[in-house]
């Protein structure tokens, strides 16, 4: 997954700092490492332990004036920049389908994997201001929920 989100930013002539934490006593000397190296942004891949920590994230991302993408919507809710990532009421309605297909004699084997269909897009424009960006119109548009 590393590998391919570090191609994904070397083809938008992105030089991505890579940052891996093993636990949450890691985190600000991780965070301060990046800040002094000259990162000017943070995203993260999906990770439980960084849900878990989403909070802290946020604020080390505010405090150090630094834009931010997640996955989810509740990062954006906290806080967070900018989320982009699969719509997880979706995913879950979808899901009762197979738990249907499941219960009607179908075995899990056999049914096929899915990738999501549905993605969002949601921004803080609180945090914008506080970062002094400009979201462009045409983004704000584009967007499933934008707090102000």
């Amino acid at each position: 997954m590393i590998a391919h989100a570090q191609a994904a930013a070397r083809a938008l002539s992105v030089e991505p700092d890579v940052v891996e934490i093993s636990g949450p006593d890691q985190i600000d000397e991780k965070f301060a490492g990046a800040v002094a190296r000259g990162v000017n942004g943070l995203s993260t891949l999906a990770s439980p332990f960084l849900n878990f920590q989403r909070k802290k994230l946020i604020e080390l991302a505010a405090r150090h004036h630094l834009p931010s993408i997640w996955e989810g919507t509740i990062y954006v809710r906290d806080g967070g920049l900018l989320a982009y990532g699969p719509s997880f009421p979706d995913m879950y309605r979808r899901s009762a389908g197979f738990v249907a297909k499941i219960l009607n004699g179908a075995k899990p084997g056999d049914l096929p994997v899915e990738q999501p269909i549905r993605f969002k897009l949601d921004i803080n424009l609180r945090t914008a201001k506080a970062l002094n960006l400009t979201i462009p119109p045409t983004l704000l548009a584009r967007a499933d929920e934008v707090i102000e």
